[in-house]
C-alpha cells in the first residue's frame, strides 16, 4: 500500500479510513515507525501548514487530530514494544483553578501527531503535580494552559515552582490560552508562548532545538 493514501486521508480528517489504512499498512509489513514517520507525522505537518495559510481552521484541525488519535491507538502498543524514541516527552495540563480542556487537548493531540510523547495531566493541576510528572517521566518540555484571566497567577506560580524545583533535567516551559500573551510569558519566566495548536507544535520543536 502506498502510504501517501494514508497521509491524504489524515489530511482530510477521515478518522475511520485512517484507522483502517493504518491496520492495512501493518498487515502489508510496513513497520509502525515507518507508518508514523512517513505518513502520519508528514500528514499532520501538512495540516499545520494549511492552518497557517488560512485554508484550514480549528474544526479541520480537530478532525485531523482525532484521526491521528485513531491511528495512534493502533500503533502505540507496537511503538512501545519497539525501540522507537519520541521526539521528546511533554507534560501538559491546565493550571490549578481552571477547568477548561478543549484547547489543551487539541495541542496535546497535535504534539502527539508530530512525534512527541504527551503526558496529559488534565485540568485543575497544582504546581506540585507538574513537578511530580516531570520527575516521573523525564519530560524535557512542559505545556501550561489557562483560559481564565483569574487563573493567570496560578500559571505564574506553576512556572515559578518548576524553576525552583530540583529537577533531574532542565525543562522548557511553553504556555498558552486566551488571556496569555508573549509579554506575559516573558514576564513570568516561561520559554515561549503559542496562540494556537499549530504554532504550539512549531514552538515545541524550536524549544527542543529541532528547527
Amino acid at each position: 500500500m502506498d502510504l501517501d493514501i494514508l497521509k491524504q486521508a489524515l489530511i482530510k480528517g477521515d478518522e475511520h479510513t485512517v484507522a483502517d489504512l493504518t491496520r492495512r499498512a501493518l498487515e502489508e509489513d510496513h513497520s509502525a515507525e515507518t507508518i508514523l514517520n512517513d505518513a502520519l507525522i508528514i500528514g499532520m505537518e501538512k495540516v499545520g501548514e494549511l492552518f497557517e495559510q488560512g485554508e484550514y481552521f480549528v474544526p479541520e484541525l480537530l478532525l485531523a487530530a482525532r484521526a491521528m488519535q485513531h491511528a495512534m491507538e493502533v500503533l502505540r502498543p507496537l511503538l512501545a514494544a519497539s525501540d522507537y524514541q519520541p521526539v521528546a516527552k511533554v507534560v501538559m495540563g491546565t493550571v490549578r483553578g481552571d477547568l477548561h480542556d478543549i484547547g489543551k487537548k487539541l495541542v496535546a493531540m497535535m504534539l502527539e501527531g508530530s512525534g512527541f510523547e504527551v503526558i496529559d495531566l488534565g485540568i485543575d493541576v497544582p504546581p506540585e503535580r507538574f513537578i511530580e510528572a516531570v520527575e516521573e517521566s523525564g519530560a524535557q518540555l512542559v505545556g501550561l494552559s489557562a483560559l481564565l484571566t483569574t487563573t493567570l497567577p496560578a500559571m505564574e506560580a506553576t512556572v515559578g515552582a518548576l524553576r525552583d524545583a530540583e529537577l533531574p533535567i532542565q525543562v522548557r516551559i511553553m504556555i498558552g490560552g486566551a488571556p496569555v500573551t508573549s509579554t506575559f510569558a516573558r514576564d513570568i519566566g516561561a520559554d515561549g508562548y503559542a496562540p494556537d495548536a499549530s504554532s504550539a507544535v512549531a514552538l515545541a520543536r524550536r524549544l527542543m532545538a529541532m528547527d
